[in-house]
């Protein structure tokens, strides 16, 4: 049985705290990361910039890649990051320029 796809991701903050999660649906992700929603440590430390993701085809792969990942440490995540975004730039920057955000991205709570 085949599961739904999804997506791992590294966000930080402007002193580089790292975070890393998995979703199924990565610009409303980060745009709960921009809202202080989803996650106490993210809204705690600020956490709004996308700076690394992949895409898997099932959820479960993105689980299992993510568990791997928050293994690794520090230096090895910013190898990564780096290899494809040199310049820590945030990915999903311009995601939300004239867009209307889905009623349902606003009434989550978790």
């Amino acid at each position: 049985m085949r599961g739904k796809g999804g997506y791992i991701y590294i966000a930080t903050n402007k002193s580089r705290t790292l975070y890393i999660g998995v979703t199924n649906n990565l610009e409303r992700r980060m745009w709960e990361h921009r809202q202080k929603m989803g996650s106490k440590f993210a809204a705690k430390y600020n956490i709004t910039q996308l700076v690394y993701y992949e895409t898997f085809d099932d959820i479960r792969d993105a689980i299992t890649r993510e568990k791997q990942l928050k293994k690794w440490r520090r230096g090895k995540k910013v190898w990564l990051i780096e290899r494809k975004n040199p310049d820590w730039k945030d990915l999903s920057a311009d995601w939300y320029d004239g867009i209307v955000i889905p009623s349902e991205w606003k009434e989550r709570s978790d």
